[in-house]
């Protein structure tokens, strides 16, 4: 089987769209299956309005096609719903071709908290786009509840992994900060609700590691806040695993990989009882929910950090690669059948 993955979310971005991507990849290889990416690399872009660190390709419908049926893939899984995903479902509807998508960004609560533009109108357009494919794929259970509410179809479980040997408690060292230490890394912007989290009274040093939009305005405001900027590998792993807290304020998130990667280096997890930390934490192991993030913050010192481990370990990549291939459509293309003839497949391993 050979999978084409289309996703407006590519290297160099750092997020969670994209470590998902990335390891799916690198699991399915291991297990010999042929992989490629068409992603913005491939074409010219332009800097997103608000956002300019995130590049959008340019994509005409001609030089989707072509990429497409040089690639000549036997299944094609739509991971974005930017202009990349846009064309890629246009080709396979316009061909008759059963695709897959998934969600994991809510692009309606992102984009109204730059724009005047109405969730429901987002939601509508997103009910278009999944509901035309063989299945849309989510990470949780609460967020398939929700999106069954909101007139969503043929929605399929696809969890996620963490990986134990890079994020693990081995790595925690002193950092030369008063304790307790209260860390969060992520995208630094509006949807990410950093404030609530720094505006909580608390003990000891709260840490902020990444970028975005927002940083330099959340550093002028909050001067006694270490902000980090984006650390990656061992650095990245050994901050995890030297804080005492991670606080994950968001509301928005439909997964947040980076609570797994707290948990994997036991750092217990204080969060609000929404979907994510919910799903992840809600039998009250390996961190405390509550709608005062204070509250939780301040349980969450209490949790013993092999409970935290022990938490992690439940999620692995190989289980998510085999989730995925399950819910890929049975059939899958035949190049002569949609009128192209299949050619060398050049993208065998991740890219």
């Amino acid at each position: 089987m050979r999978v084409l993955v289309v996703t407006d979310a590519w290297r160099p971005q750092v997020n969670g769209v994209v470590r998902t991507l990335e390891n799916l990849l690198a699991s399915l290889h291991g297990m010999g299956v042929a992989t490629a990416v068409i992603c913005p690399a491939d074409f010219p872009t332009v800097p997103m309005p608000s956002y300019p660190d995130i590049r959008l390709a340019v994509a005409l419908p001609r030089r989707m096609r072509e990429r497409i049926e040089t690639i000549a893939p036997d299944t094609i899984h739509i991971a974005t719903e930017g202009p990349l995903g846009i064309m890629a479902r246009r080709y396979c509807i316009a061909r008759g071709i059963p695709f897959t998508t998934s969600y994991h960004t809510r692009f309606p609560e992102f984009l109204s908290a730059r724009l005047p533009v109405p969730e429901r109108w987002s939601y509508a357009w997103l009910r278009r786009f999944h509901n035309s494919g063989h299945a849309m794929l989510v990470a949780t259970p609460s967020l398939r509840s929700e999106m069954e509410r909101r007139g969503f179809r043929n929605i399929r479980i696809w969890s996620r992994g963490v990986d134990t040997i890079e994020f693990n408690p081995a790595r925690r060292k002193d950092c030369g900060l008063p304790r307790p230490i209260f860390l969060n890394v992520g995208r630094v912007a509006v949807e990410k609700n950093l404030p609530a989290f720094l505006d909580l009274d608390l003990p000891g040093s709260k840490v902020v590691v990444g970028d975005g939009p927002d940083l330099p305005a959340l550093k002028a405001a909050y001067p006694d806040v270490h902000f980090l900027g984006t650390k990656l590998g061992g650095e990245l792993a050994g901050i995890y695993a030297s804080a005492d807290v991670f606080v994950f304020p968001s509301r928005a998130d439909t997964f947040g990989n980076v609570i797994l990667e707290a948990l994997a280096s036991g750092t217990p997890v204080a969060a609000y009882p929404v979907t994510g930390p919910i799903d992840i934490l809600g039998d009250g192991k390996g961190g405390a929910l509550d709608e005062d993030l204070r509250e939780a913050a301040l349980r969450a010192l209490d949790v013993p950090r092999n409970e935290a481990v022990a938490k992690a370990s439940g999620y692995d990549w190989n289980e998510c690669a085999r989730q995925f291939l399950s819910h890929l459509p049975k059939t899958v293309m035949a190049g002569r059948a949609h009128g192209f003839m299949p050619r060398p497949f050049p993208g065998a391993s991740p890219r």
